[in-house]
């Protein structure tokens, strides 16, 4: 929300500096996000005196002048009738922004070279006149800004508001907060309505026949309407804000939008057929031309302004394009209207299109304030494009808003806040933003909120009201009372915390992505229709239309992560989540939420290195990347048991592995298929894991226990098996481990082999075993004796075949 201490002081006195008078705002919770000046943009514009005018050689109606700015002399070529020798102007150089957008850049025109322009005020947004350039008084320095010679700054306060205060939305929100701030008086604009003619009911009538989506409709009607452009000054302050101006009619509705918080509506009264309002809701299959020109496909929850016989505007959102003021219009009906915040987020979201009345509509306006806005905006029309005004007013009003007292005590407030207020400060701060507050039982107060203030429905608001006003800096600082005895952390999040430590330990970055996913993320990994990942939980109000579900896995938010990376050139990606997903359990329970742990890796084994040539990484390094975790946590050894194809939804069938500790599976690891990254328009092989992190922790030890390290030297003996290829090799690790022999130090894998002479279907696999004693050297007899057992037991478990 943007507004201009010029704007800001119609309200309310400002004695502050700007920069104090944003830090104020921000102590109280309107965060100022930045703080300009309207005319800013004049600094590359400078008083330049014109030193001689020729003719343009090539153009008639075109001449060539020479401009001192002070510093040098600046050809320019102008077309303006009123430009002469000897006269002061405003010269734009290159690189100069104009308010409606334009950069201005040096040129050649017809041959000649154009370093600059001389401006109109039009041109520059100082006035309505773009009949020529402009004129300055004698006196101003050439070659100065021209702001500084004209004396012009209008500070600009950007304010990034949370959305529990709409109330804010508005020139005059923001004054009274700064009111407050001063102890100043807030000072309304005065509305002094026209002598009208004639009765409204005689040529409108409003029906409602939704209003759980719309508790009030107002509307008023002006005849003999001019509509043409804007008196500057309501064009002035349209663009402090950022608002373009467009005619005096729409920029009415504009500036009372700005300067109240409600947005209103202008209907060409002439184009409503049976000059009557509807407010229903869309039916089946009904289409609609917005302002914007695009055809907006309605469902039939969206509330929908329709004259007699169509829809003539999407209700809180944007207007329609068959009942546009045009210059032509001569009649004008102006809507004021309170919607249902959630209906107009909901319509907003599903179309895709946000606006200025939507944003307000959405949040909650004043449902009190229908009528001041509509009436004002009645006044400036008038005032503005010669109308009549037609008298009385349509104000359909089906349901009233409750709005009840709100008991507050002193005694908690101060509890609560740590403060030791007394009543009637408390008091004065709330009544300083227009609370009704009358003296209550005891030591309470008995607190009204303003109509405009719809987030104010408990003590707890209150005090913090109460808080921000009498400044949050003020509050004392206090130190809990904290037992010295300590406890052991939480062991899941320590759990967690050492998992991150450790994975970026191995070179992953962590990513956190929103617990929400794409309804067709499902689809997108292959999931059957009776996996639980299929059990998702819709949200209510999403928000956005890719956002509707609770994640069941972390593999989407993964996938999504390394696409965006992958656009942006950013190919070689570690990625780790650790997060919860929620299973669906029924409409009578609460989802389960289940910690998991995903991982991502895709693109270079190793980072660039002039020595080594680039290598893709596989599936051994995402296998390794957990096993490496995994042995960090000092979890027993994992198994990787290779996944049936009928378990590959979105893995690579025979690239893909379910993970086992002590034989209970707790994630899987694998190639993401090919089809799942081509729907994801990505063209490089990725490999991802995923772990339970539940089932993880019941297997990390709380205490490490010692083994004796042996002082004596160990001996190592291969073997080499031909076996048949569907056989893992961790399979015949695990059959080593489980020989049970004591003299077994380690076991690992140092050689694959298949092709000639090896026969078809059958691979060669060597393994080196360590062996090693903690009570003496082992003589060659006991190992020789003791690796031939092992060998002949691995040949007959595996029907293998020695070499």
């Amino acid at each position: 929300m943007k507004a201009s201490f010029g704007w800001l002081k119609e309200y309310v006195v400002i004695e502050m500096s700007p920069p104090d008078l944003a830090e104020a705002l921000t102590m109280v919770g309107l965060e100022v996000e930045a703080l300009t000046d309207k005319y800013d943009y004049l600094k590359t514009v400078r008083v330049g005196r014109v030193v001689s005018v020729v003719p343009h050689p090539d153009a008639e109606h075109l001449k060539i002048c020479t401009v001192d700015i002070g510093d040098r002399m600046v050809s320019v070529v102008c077309g303006a009738p009123n430009v002469s020798k000897g006269m002061l102007s405003a010269l734009a150089l290159p690189g100069t922004v104009f308010p409606d957008g334009t950069i201005l850049q040096e040129t050649v025109i017809r041959g000649q070279i154009s370093e600059g322009m001389l401006c109109s005020e039009g041109e520059l947004a100082l006035g309505i006149d773009r009949g020529g350039v402009m004129t300055l008084k004698q006196g101003v320095s050439v070659g100065e800004c021209l702001a500084k010679a004209l004396g012009l700054s209008d500070p600009v306060i950007e304010i990034d508001l949370t959305p529990n205060r709409p109330d804010c939305l508005s020139i005059l929100g923001i004054a009274r907060e700064i009111a407050a701030i001063q102890s100043k008086k807030l000072k309304y604009p005065t509305v002094n309505l026209p002598n009208p003619s004639d009765d409204i009911t005689r040529y409108t009538s409003v029906t409602i026949e939704n209003p759980e989506h719309c508790p009030r409709y107002a509307a008023r009607l002006l005849t003999e309407v001019t509509v043409a452009p804007s008196p500057f000054w309501i064009q002035d302050r349209l663009m402090s804000v950022g608002l373009r101006p467009i005619n005096n009619i729409v920029d009415v509705t504009n500036y009372v939008m700005m300067e109240t918080g409600q947005p209103l509506h202008a209907f060409d009264f002439d184009r409503l057929e049976e000059h009557r309002i509807v407010v229903r809701t869309a039916r089946e299959g009904e289409s609609f031309y917005t302002l914007d020109g695009k055809k907006r496909q309605l469902t039939t929850d969206m509330l929908m302004i329709c004259d007699g016989k169509k829809p003539v505007a999407i209700g809180g959102v944007m207007g329609g394009l068959n009942s546009e003021v045009e210059p032509s219009t001569r009649r004008v009906l102006i809507e004021g209207a309170y919607f249902s915040p959630p209906s107009i987020r909901r319509t907003s979201r599903r179309l895709g299109l946000g606006t200025d009345a939507s944003h307000r509509f959405e949040r909650g306006v004043d449902p009190e304030g229908t009528l001041t806005a509509i009436n004002r905006a009645a006044q400036l029309m008038a005032e503005v494009s010669g109308a009549v005004l037609i008298g009385g007013v349509v104000d359909e009003r089906p349901i009233r808003p409750n709005k009840k007292q709100i008991r507050l005590s002193i005694e908690r407030t101060n509890r609560f806040l740590g403060t030791e207020l007394p009543i009637d400060v408390i008091r004065r701060h709330l009544e300083s933003i227009e609370f009704a507050v009358q003296t209550g039982d005891g030591d309470t107060l008995e607190v009204m909120p303003p109509s405009f203030r719809v987030d104010i429905n408990r003590p707890e608001d209150l005090m913090e009201e109460v808080a921000r006003l009498s400044g949050y800096d003020a509050i004392p600082t206090t130190f809990p009372c904290i037992s010295a005895a300590t406890k052991l952390p939480h062991r899941e999040l320590d759990l967690r915390e050492k998992i991150k430590r450790l994975l970026m330990g191995l070179g992953y970055t962590e990513t956190i992505n929103y617990s929400f996913m794409n309804p067709l993320a499902c689809n997108l990994l292959r999931l059957p229709d009776d996996d639980p990942r299929r059990r998702t939980v819709k949200i209510m109000n999403p928000l956005t239309d890719d956002q509707t579900l609770l994640r069941t896995t972390l593999v989407p938010g993964l996938l999504m992560t390394m696409r965006r990376n992958i656009f942006q050139q950013v190919k070689n990606l570690k990625l780790f989540e650790i997060g919860k997903v929620f299973i669906n359990r029924g409409r009578k329970k609460l989802p389960q939420e289940v910690e998991m742990l995903g991982g991502l890796w895709t693109g270079a084994r190793t980072p660039d290195y002039w020595r080594e040539k680039e290598a893709s990484c596989d599936f051994f390094d995402i296998k390794g990347s957990v096993e490496g975790l995994l042995h960090a946590l000092k979890v027993k050894p994992p198994v990787f048991t290779k996944l049936s194809s009928d378990a590959c939804h979105y893995l690579k069938p025979g690239y893909a592995a379910e993970i086992y500790i002590e034989n209970i599976p707790v994630g899987q690891t694998g190639e993401i298929r090919a089809e799942v990254l081509k729907a994801l328009d990505i063209k490089q092989p990725a490999y991802i894991f995923e772990l339970d992190v539940h089932k993880l922790l019941a297997h990390v030890p709380d205490i490490l226990k010692a083994k004796t390290i042996s002082k004596f030297p160990a001996t190592s003996r291969d073997v080499t098996l031909i076996a048949g290829k569907d056989v893992e090799t961790g399979r015949i690790i695990k059959e080593v481990e489980n020989f049970g022999e004591e003299l077994i130090e380690s076991i690992h894998l140092f050689d694959v082999f298949e092709g000639d002479p090896i026969p078809d279907g059958k691979k060669s696999v060597s393994f080196r075993i360590t062996y090693r004693s903690i009570e003496g050297t082992l003589q060659d007899e006991t190992i020789n004796r003791l690796h031939k057992d092992l060998t002949e037991r691995l040949v007959q478990s595996f029907n293998a075949a020695l070499p």
